[in-house]
């Protein structure tokens, strides 16, 4: 029997893809979004896929505030795509 594969939607470009090939955001129960790299700690998670383009996107369309019916600051959106630029290059 197949194990199913999770798939989740990108917040950023819509698109559905496998768990394992995109990030996690997620909003921790203390507060902060922070990216969850494991994909195991608690809180409501957001994925996007791991390209910078779909982080700009997700910006835009206000992809995230949707998932976590919040709003979030610049500053956020700025720490993510720090991590994301690191992320690419290893």
């Amino acid at each position: 029997m197949n194990k199913k594969i999770p798939m989740r939607q990108c917040v950023g470009c819509g698109e559905m893809k496998n768990k394992r090939e995109m990030m996690r955001v997620l909003k921790t129960p203390e507060g902060p979004i922070v990216l969850d790299a494991t994909g195991r700690k608690n809180g409501r998670g957001a994925y996007l896929c791991k390209s910078l383009d779909c982080l700009k996107k997700a910006r835009k369309n206000r992809g995230l505030e949707r998932s976590f019916q919040m709003s979030i600051p610049d500053e956020v959106y700025d720490s993510l795509e720090k991590e994301f630029g690191e992320s690419e290059t290893e």
